[in-house]
Formats: structure tokens, sequence, C-alpha cells
């Protein structure tokens, strides 16, 4: 596999450039599900020594993006359908509160940029959005259900879905390498936005949770496919970087 990643600038922290760097390379799916993670390898193409490499690759364990096998060996996260089914009743129970809290406190500013997100959506949808890559498609899909909790005005619980936000997407990158049309942010983001913005809570949460139980539906699915076919364990196959 090759990383593209572009040799870091000496006028910020090493450690933390190289940190966003493997941290973005794995959320956009660049560092596939399940490959090996060699600190010379890494160290070499960010063009550093391994010790930021290390101190880098240490917060995303921490973070649960990278994990340790069996065979002591470095590896970027994969997550089962168990874990799959988990990190959405999470989502779930903290996007029911974001719905109901942004209903309450969300701003003239932040529902027109709500809109914004929706139509952007909307339109990328009529234009061949299958031209966008899967990190792409994701990043919009993020960007709306993070100023959905923003809205809310609760920092506590913005915080709290950051750390699943990025779990999902893992997740939904490992997915939608094999079928993009797991995602659905067209008509389903439109329904909450329009809920929000009446200050309807209850046809707010409604969509919010059915939005989420359709995604989880598609992606456990899509899971299902993955195993039954072996193309999940082929991509945690040690793939050794800058071959």
């Amino acid at each position: 596999m090759s990383l593209s990643l572009r040799s870091l600038q000496r006028n910020q922290s090493l450690q933390e450039q190289a940190y966003q760097a493997l941290r973005s390379a794995i959320l956009s799916g660049e560092l596939a599900s399940g490959a090996r993670l060699i600190e010379t390898h890494l160290a070499k193409k960010l063009q550093v020594s391994r010790t930021p490499i290390r101190e880098a690759l240490r917060q995303l364990q921490n973070e649960d993006l990278v994990v340790v096998d069996g065979d002591s060996v470095l590896r970027v996260a994969t997550f089962s359908q168990a874990d799959a089914i988990q990190l959405y009743n999470c989502r779930m129970a903290l996007e029911h509160q974001s719905a109901i809290e942004a209903c309450e406190n969300a701003t003239d500013e932040q529902l027109y940029s709500l809109s914004l997100m929706v139509a952007q959506a909307e339109k990328l949808a009529q234009e061949k959005a299958s031209q966008l890559t899967n990190f792409q498609l994701l990043d919009l899909d993020y960007r709306f259900h993070r100023l959905l909790a923003e809205s809310s005005g609760n920092l506590w619980l913005r915080s709290l879905l950051d750390q699943v936000f990025d779990k999902m997407m893992l997740l939904r990158i490992q997915t939608m390498q094999h079928n993009p049309s797991v995602l659905n942010i067209r008509v389903e983001h439109r329904l909450i936005y329009e809920a929000v913005a009446q200050r309807n809570v209850k046809a707010a949460t409604q969509a919010i949770l059915s939005h989420l139980a359709a995604a989880k539906e598609r992606v456990i699915l899509e899971m299902s496919h993955l195993h039954s076919d072996g193309s999940l364990m082929s991509s945690q196959e040690d793939s050794v970087l800058a071959k």
C-alpha cells in the first residue's frame, strides 16, 4: 500500500502533526481497516524520526483507532458486527438527546447552516454524487450531525458525540468501500432538519432515530455480506506500508 502523505512542516509539534496525518489517513480509508502499521515505514513517509510516530500511534490507540493484535502487531482498528451494533446504540441514545435540545436551543443562524447542508446533499445527489469519494460523503454526513449537536447548546453532549463520530467514521469507511449506498443522507437529513426548524421535538426525535436505525440496518447487512464473502478478512491481511 502506498501512503501519500506529505512530509511534515517543522513550525509545529511533530508529534501533533504526525497524529493528525495518521488520523486523517485512517478516517479517510487511505490506511485501510486491519492494515499493519510499522513505525519505520511511517517515519520514512513523513520524514521524521520514530519518536513522534510512536507517540502519535499511542494517542490513536487511546482513541481505539489503532489496536494491537494477538501477535503484538499494531493495526488500524477493524470493527465487528457486535461493535457496530453497540456503537449505533450509543449514538442513537446521544443523538436522541441532541435532537431534543436542538429543538429548544438552535439559533436561526444554526438552522440556516443546517438547511444549507441539506440543500448541498440534495444537489450532489442530482449531480451524480458517486463522483465524490466515500470520505467526502461521510464528511458531509458528519458535519450535519455535529452541527445538530452544536445546536443543542450542550457542550458535554457534543464532546461525547465527537468520540463516537470518529469510530463511526472508520466503521462507515470499512463498509462503504464495498457499497457506497449504505449511506443515505439526502432524504433522511431533510426530515430531521425540518422537524428541528419547526421546534417539533416529537417529530425530530422520531426522524433522528429512524435515520440512525435505517443506517444501522444497512451497515449490519453490509457487514454480514463482507463476512460471508471474505472481503472483510482480505482487508485485514498484512498490509505493510511503503512497499
